[in-house]
């Protein structure tokens, strides 16, 4: 994906001559468009974010997707990552090519709608043309993607088989396939989206969900942080809260009820050339953003061979709001090579420093030597998972210490990323 053969010079030259509009406008065109296609189109509710809907994060994320579309269109090459991760969450909701007519058709509108005559037929025409051009790349990539889902196309149903509170705000819930038939392998690090009805809505709801143990054939395991800023049993809540679905798995669901589940994806993982590599691993991870890191931890500590080095590093706000607590603390007990470090922001009264916390506050890397971090070997790879100012911040701390950016892997948690 390196250029755009199917638009002709003058038409690259006018989508980059919008990149100034789209920076004034751009926000007011994809709220706009979300309202207009939503109004029309009702039953599409149930594929988006209706929180991010409300508190204005999906609009200003597509605003800032079509910025930087149109700043590369002719480089594509360059958004090749966000695409891919794109491509994965469509996958999960299973976004179908119709979906991409609508997407389209309102998309456009919208831009004639905001901008008026300042939208000639040219630049509509170039804005169609090029909307077409990455939809078209979108829909083939997604295709690859249900290809390789072994038949599992379609949302699947699944009963909770187990409910364990792993933390005081975070609950993993052991998920088992209806059919009982054997559980497709995912890459250590992706997500299943899970999708339920929510009452207050009055539809259907999804979200993503990191897979938070090794690949099991029986059962899929997400770990999930309840957001309580949205009461789902109070029919007044505000809708721009975040929280539904979690609040509903903590509150509502339990051993025995069945949900809708995705078959995995996410470009966030453990490839298999590394599950049995002698390189070293560095895991990185703020509060629920240790999800991810469990699954690939695990299984690494079940394949890696003997003395490969690994680090799980991980900050929580207190010692009860972390998950896995002992399991994670017992990992060094399984090999000298294997070291465990926790960073918490309010110790509790009686705790002790080496024991049950190792550094007070949120996790920072100055407070770590090299060696902790395994920077004495140039192929040490780097996994980072937490709110977005976290991974940004541990990703500038790796580099400012030699650490080059194709050895450090994120997971984008959020809009466009995975909705926690």
């Amino acid at each position: 994906m390196t250029s755009n053969p199917g638009m002709t010079p003058d038409q690259i030259a006018l989508i980059k001559a919008t990149v100034p509009i789209l920076v004034q406008h751009g926000n007011t065109i994809t709220t706009v468009f979300y309202r207009n296609m939503l109004e029309a189109h009702p039953e599409l509710n149930t594929v988006f974010n209706t929180p991010n809907q409300v508190n204005g994060h999906q609009p200003r994320a597509l605003a800032g997707a079509l910025h930087a579309y149109a700043s590369h269109i002719d480089d594509l090459g360059a958004l090749s990552s966000a695409v891919e991760l794109i491509c994965n969450k469509h996958a999960s909701l299973y976004i179908k090519p119709d979906d991409y007519k609508i997407v389209g058709k309102y998309l456009l509108e919208a831009m004639g709608e905001v901008l008026g005559a300042a939208l000639t037929p040219e630049i509509h025409d170039a804005w169609a043309t090029a909307y077409w051009q990455l939809a078209n790349l979108m829909i083939g990539r997604e295709k690859q993607l249900y290809e390789q889902s072994e038949g599992w196309t379609d949302w699947r149903e699944f009963k909770i088989a187990n409910k364990v509170k792993e933390s005081e705000e975070i609950t993993s819930f052991y998920l088992a396939p209806v059919d009982e038939k054997p559980l497709p392998k995912f890459q250590p690090g992706q997500y299943i989206s899970v999708q339920a009805f929510v009452p207050a809505l009055n539809y259907l709801q999804a979200r993503q969900y990191s897979l938070s143990d090794q690949p099991k054939p029986d059962y899929y395991r997400i770990s999930v942080k309840k957001e309580t800023g949205l009461n789902t049993a109070d029919p007044t809540a505000a809708a721009s809260q975040p929280g539904y679905i979690s609040n509903l798995l903590h509150d509502t669901f339990n051993i025995g009820d069945t949900l809708k589940v995705s078959h995995p994806y996410g470009d966030f993982f453990l490839p298999p050339s590394e599950t049995e590599s002698a390189t070293p691993v560095v895991l990185i991870s703020a509060g629920v953003g240790l999800t991810p890191l469990t699954s690939i931890v695990n299984t690494l500590t079940s394949k890696a061979p003997v003395g490969r080095r690994l680090h799980f590093i991980h900050g929580a706000r207190t010692s009860g709001a972390r998950a896995f607590k002992e399991h994670i603390s017992a990992l060094p007990k399984l090999s000298p090579a294997i070291q465990a470090t926790f960073f918490t922001s309010i110790p509790a009264e009686g705790e002790k420093q080496g024991v049950d916390y190792h550094h007070v506050g949120r996790v920072d890397l100055s407070k770590l030597d090299d060696k902790d971090l395994f920077l004495d070997d140039a192929k040490t790879q780097y996994y980072i998972c937490g709110p977005e100012r976290f991974m940004t911040d541990t990703q500038s701390a790796l580099k400012a210490r030699g650490v080059g950016a194709d050895r450090i892997k994120m997971e984008l948690f959020g809009t466009g990323g995975i909705s926690q």
